[in-house]
């Protein structure tokens, strides 16, 4: 989960953060490489890649004679300002570089080039910030956190949906990178949900999803942690509508294990379920993208339940389930939590 009380779970277990601050600065280096040649290597494998490390963009690199003393790994000299990264690698009998971050065949000096280029910009890799996610190091996941945890300051329930997505970006600190074309510019799809005071990256996410577009938070080696609004398809890592909480319901929302009685002659489902949310006093965000997939209308779904005693949480799983769909405690990267009211089976 994110929130202020730390980070998420999301596809594997990510660290904990404990205090916000900015990302250290990268280390500005200069990288040499030195290939220590076998002395089995042919000698026409030391040309190839001595001719394919030159095109593509290695400089300093020397081929000699291996001795044996000579280990593969990273040394570091200089001054921590402006360090010097003498890179020791292999060029094998079978005509292959051995460097301490792999093995390469010819043909792979651009993957060399990159290594390097990342091995002067980052420093080794047992001195970099983990990353924890979106491929964001710690310092800027805690930037992206608090940028999202903004609560949305103004009424979105009937405003344009490409609308509304640009003022909540524009309520945003951080770079955003958006195709203007992939928001819609007219008013015919407007936003449902009431998302004033929700924070900005669930209710961003809200937002962008009936548009099949996604919001993704990216690092760039220039502007540091930036935001990118981009389709939905192929893309594996989204910042999601929310996050599943580290404590259970009933500590979050304590009314929903309290009893009332309930009896629903035959109403539409939206009303059931307006009336169960307005007693809990939590905001509702519906999943529109889901249940339109699905072609189910909670203004048309009709919920009978015979008068029965019985908890909030129970009311809304019986009401929902007729409905054909479902709720999920969520709360946002602020820690409020809300109901996200999605389908049974997910949308594609």
């Amino acid at each position: 989960m994110f929130g202020r009380n730390g980070l998420m779970a999301f596809a594997v277990a990510y660290v904990l953060f404990g205090s916000a601050g900015s990302p250290p600065a990268e280390a500005a280096g200069r990288v040499e490489l030195v290939l220590t040649t076998d002395r089995h290597a042919p000698l026409t494998a030391q040309q190839a890649w001595a001719r394919e490390l030159g095109a593509a963009g290695v400089r300093n690199v020397r081929l000699r004679t291996a001795h044996a003393s000579d280990k593969v790994g990273i040394e570091t000299r200089g001054a921590k300002e402006s360090p010097l990264y003498i890179v020791t690698g292999t060029l094998d009998s079978h005509g292959e570089v051995i460097l301490p971050e792999g093995r390469y065949r010819q043909g792979e000096a651009k993957r060399i080039a990159h290594w390097l280029d990342e091995l002067a910009r980052l420093g080794p890799p047992e001195t970099r910030e983990p990353v924890v996610a979106f491929g964001l190091k710690h310092g800027e996941m805690l930037a992206v956190r608090d940028d999202l945890a903004t609560p949305i300051g103004f009424s979105t329930k009937g405003l344009p949906r490409g609308e509304a997505a640009r003022k909540i970006l524009d309520g945003l600190r951080l770079p955003v990178e958006l195709d203007p074309k992939l928001l819609p510019t007219d008013d015919a799809d407007r936003v449902a949900d009431e998302l004033r005071g929700l924070s900005c990256g669930s209710g961003l996410a809200c937002v962008l999803r009936p548009l099949g577009l996604v919001l993704v938070p990216r690092s760039t080696p220039s502007k540091g942690p930036i935001y990118r609004i981009t389709p939905a398809r192929g893309e594996k890592e989204v910042w999601p509508v929310g996050w599943k909480p580290e404590k259970s319901g009933p500590k979050i929302v304590p009314k929903m294990i309290d009893f009332f009685w309930l009896e629903l002659p035959g109403v539409q489902a939206s009303r059931a379920l307006d009336a169960i949310v307005e007693r809990l006093q939590i905001p509702v965000l519906i999943d529109h993208h889901a249940l339109a997939h699905h072609k189910i209308d909670l203004e048309k779904a009709i919920v009978t339940i015979p008068r029965t005693r019985m908890t909030y949480a129970s009311a809304l799983d019986r009401v929902l389930f007729q409905a054909k769909v479902k709720s999920e405690l969520r709360t946002d990267e602020a820690d409020s939590p809300f109901l996200w009211i999605t389908t049974i089976k997910p949308a594609k």
